[in-house]
């Protein structure tokens, strides 16, 4: 009995925090989904009351009036591209890097890695210019590229870290069963680092999708345009117009939640994993 009365503390201020990280990351989405329901002056007046009808004509009006569905399959099919392309092509390098020793290893994972200590603007003038010769400006495949090649040292310190994690024996009992490299990596590995690569590939999703800078300036026709880009237009052309820029906001942030509600059991599997192995 005494020692439940001395965990009271400890579990008070457990929950207290979980329940503030929960407030905090959960209620500027919901002031956005209610604030698409309001009018203007529902909104200036009282910008935390409840909406007093719920209206989806913000929402017909964002597709109607703009061409916000082109905008969002544009993206779409950006992000998903180029985090396909960087999953198949890390997968494979996680795992060598996680399975095998050679030489040079340690020194080039640290090669492949170290772009997470530059910052992304830092290379601006060398991709712009390999875009320009490769003749891909104002192309999806741009983008694709190097959404692509952002990915890369975040996946490799994910999915290195789950293949280690499989143990070597299962590799060994499959190659005396006369399983070869592919069928090894493929069958035995893949299901295994399954949480691994999903936490990957939602976290590069979610970067693709949201990122602005480089969609903004290896891009300029309005059909290739995505959705933070055409954000910053309707930022303009909904400036006195809070009801659907509220709407528009909700659209571009709903599917990245989305998609993590789906995968999230596999992204706490990693995270546990990898607590595990540190």
């Amino acid at each position: 009995m005494i020692t439940n009365i001395r965990k009271w503390p400890e579990l008070i201020l457990s929950y207290s925090v979980m329940t503030f990280t929960v407030v905090v990351s959960i209620f500027p989405i919901l002031w956005i989904l209610l604030s698409s329901f309001k009018s203007n002056k529902e909104i200036l007046n009282d910008p935390f009351s409840l909406p007093k009808k719920i209206d989806f004509n913000a929402y017909k009006d964002v597709f109607t009036q703009y061409n916000f569905f082109g905008y969002f399959m544009n993206s779409m099919f950006i992000a998903i591209a180029s985090t396909l392309i960087a999953l198949f092509i890390y997968t494979m390098a996680g795992y060598i890097f996680g399975k095998f020793n050679f030489r040079g290893k340690s020194f080039l994972f640290i090669l492949c890695t170290i772009t997470l200590l530059v910052p992304g603007y830092s290379r601006a003038q060398p991709i712009f210019t390999i875009i320009m010769k490769l003749d891909l400006y104002d192309t999806k495949a741009a983008l694709i590229l190097v959404y692509a090649s952002f990915g890369m040292a975040l996946a490799l310190f994910i999915l290195r870290l789950a293949f280690i994690t499989i143990p070597k024996d299962l590799d060994e009992s499959a190659l005396i069963d006369g399983a070869g490299f592919w069928r090894i990596f493929w069958n035995v590995n893949m299901p295994l680092a399954k949480s691994g690569i999903s936490t990957a590939g939602i976290l590069m999703f979610l970067n693709n999708w949201n990122e602005y800078f480089y969609a903004l300036i290896l891009m300029t026709s309005e059909k290739n345009r995505t959705l933070p880009v055409a954000l910053e237009f309707f930022n303009e052309a909904f400036s006195y117009n809070y009801t659907r820029m509220f709407a528009a906001l909700l659209m571009v942030i709903l599917p990245g939640i989305l998609i993590y509600v789906l995968v999230q059991e596999q992204v706490q599997q990693s995270v546990a994993s990898s607590g595990v192995k540190g």
